[in-house]
């Protein structure tokens, strides 16, 4: 069942592909496409010039661009260069930029000219950010590599084209619970044994298929999926630069495309957008795949009646290399669930304070033990520690399992908020909102939206004799955080609810929401 001839190292893949399909094109975008023998050039170039410009083994490098052709080259010539790829949200803050940077020690960046001078400022703070590279987008001044010269031109140093594959690889930072962001170390044979236990052999992704990836790519869903697992399948991708809906259905209907990755709120748009057409045609669509986020099964029964195409739910984490679990197109399925195990995974149920396993129909924590499991977090020993136990990944979430071994997931003991795919971490958006001068307290929790999932709520109390003005507290979020970490909803409240020690009770908060 496992398709083990999917793990090899990346530069291995890149030139059996060159070799068997060079003419191929791997991937594309709206401006620009890449065959496999000009990838396997490309990322070749860009590794040694990496290496020319003092970028050493093991050293970090920062990718900020958008969804693009471009993005996927530099990925794949930082791993040939053998440096651990960070890659970072286009859309990410200054502060939020700043502190990966920081907390990764990053030597190098890709990214935009329109961002260029940007970096060129917040060198300041990170010493050894050295190498700025800039991709085709407009002019900087900044001083900066140009993109077109590190693939147009040959470089003094050849690829490193280091073969291991059990060293961390990438550094993908993720929400977590104390706010802080947390590096997640990754490797290529533990992300490309997803692909191996996952993709190809439950979702048949392969060589003869066209992917329409909507997905962002800094996500760990989709380095695993839209960059790494085409590459190790032979297929093609079209990557869009950001999920459009009616540019996606548009695409749909050209009859060019076989397999759709997505996450329920795309899935949600989708449908919206279709529903008064009858005959809905997406000729040439075999399968779609969903997860990040939870599955309604009322979404998963009205799409595949709409679409005439099966659409997979399954479960995944970034800390485990993306799936743990995942719906099959064959056999029997429960909507609402996520699926089953991936074969070769260990996974289990147990209740939070003994460890002891869960019966059947018992909601406890899921723990995952298996080859995609992380090493740990970068620079967070004690955070490591906390999650890795004898082995086992302690994820956060709450499941239950029925006697077949479908797995639901049931909701969560860490306290993440789930926007459409995406984690926010309540602190991280109050240690913001605490900057604001007229807030004396405040707190956030999610609550429920009919197309995201969970939107952020954010509860103030207010200095005495002051007035917290809604709509500048919002701009003040906007200024400091993702666009998509700002809060949905701002209440004014006498007094936020702690246990003894401190703890905000957060329960009550949602309480006083559903009232």
């Amino acid at each position: 069942m496992l398709q083990t001839d999917l793990i090899a190292p990346v530069p291995e893949l890149l030139r059996r592909h060159a070799r068997e399909r060079g003419a191929k094109i791997a991937y594309r975008d709206a401006h620009s496409q890449v065959t496999y023998a000009e990838l396997l050039d490309r990322t070749g170039r860009i590794a040694g010039h990496l290496a020319d410009n003092g970028v050493e083994p093991r050293d970090t490098v920062a990718i900020m661009l958008p969804n693009s052709v471009q993005w996927v080259e530099a990925c794949f010539g930082i791993t040939r260069g053998g440096a651990i790829g960070v890659p970072i949200s286009y859309d990410s803050s200054e502060p939020e930029i700043a502190y990966r940077l920081a907390d990764a020690n990053c030597k190098a960046v890709f990214t935009t000219a329109e961002r260029a001078d940007l970096f060129v400022k917040l060198q300041r703070d990170a010493p050894n950010l050295k190498t700025l590279i800039v991709a085709d987008r407009g002019l900087s001044g900044a001083k900066a590599l140009r993109y077109r010269d590190l693939i147009g031109k040959a470089a003094s140093s050849a690829p490193r084209d280091p073969p291991l594959m059990h060293e961390p690889s990438y550094i993908l930072y993720t929400s977590g619970t104390t706010g802080r962001a947390k590096g997640v170390k990754l490797t290529v044979h533990g992300m490309l044994w997803v692909a191996a236990a996952c993709w190809g052999p439950i979702t048949g992704l392969g060589e003869r298929d066209t992917v329409l990836s909507p997905l962002p790519l800094f996500h760990s869903y989709a380095l695993n999926l839209s960059v790494l697992s085409i590459l190790a399948t032979g297929a093609s991708e079209y990557i869009m630069e950001r999920f459009s809906t009616g540019e996606a259905v548009r695409l749909l209907k050209t009859g060019e495309f076989t397999y759709f990755p997505g996450v329920p709120t795309m899935f949600h748009y989708l449908l919206q957008a279709t529903k008064d057409e009858k005959d809905l045609k997406i000729p040439g669509l075999r399968l779609c795949a969903s997860a990040g986020a939870i599955m309604p099964a009322t979404l998963n029964r009205e799409f595949e009646a709409q679409f005439s195409v099966p659409l997979l739910d399954g479960y995944g984490i970034t800390e485990t290399s993306t799936m743990v679990t995942m719906n099959w197109p064959s056999g029997g399925r429960i909507l609402g669930s996520c699926g089953l195990p991936l074969p070769g995974l260990a996974v289990r149920i147990v209740e939070p304070a003994s460890g002891t396993d869960c019966k059947p129909g018992q909601e406890g924590e899921l723990i995952v033990r298996g080859p995609n499991v992380m090493p740990g977090y970068h620079n967070k020993l004690e955070e490591t520690r906390n999650a890795l136990r004898a082995g086992w990944y302690h994820t956060g979430d709450l499941a239950k399992s029925d006697e077949n071994g479908f797995l639901t997931i049931t909701g969560r003991l860490k306290e993440l908020i789930i926007r459409g795919g995406q984690n926010i971490a309540p602190a991280e958006i109050e240690e913001v909102v605490n900057t604001f001068e007229a807030v004396l307290d405040c707190a956030v929790v999610g609550m429920p939206h009919e197309h995201l999932g969970e939107v952020p709520v954010l509860f103030v109390v207010p200095r005495p004799g002051r007035t917290v003005e809604s709509e500048a507290l919002i701009a003040h979020c906007r200024t400091h955080l993702s666009a998509y970490k700002v809060p949905h909803t701002v209440k004014l409240i006498a007094d936020i609810p702690r246990t003894g020690s401190g703890k905000i009770m957060r329960y009550k908060l949602k309480e006083t929401i559903k009232a």
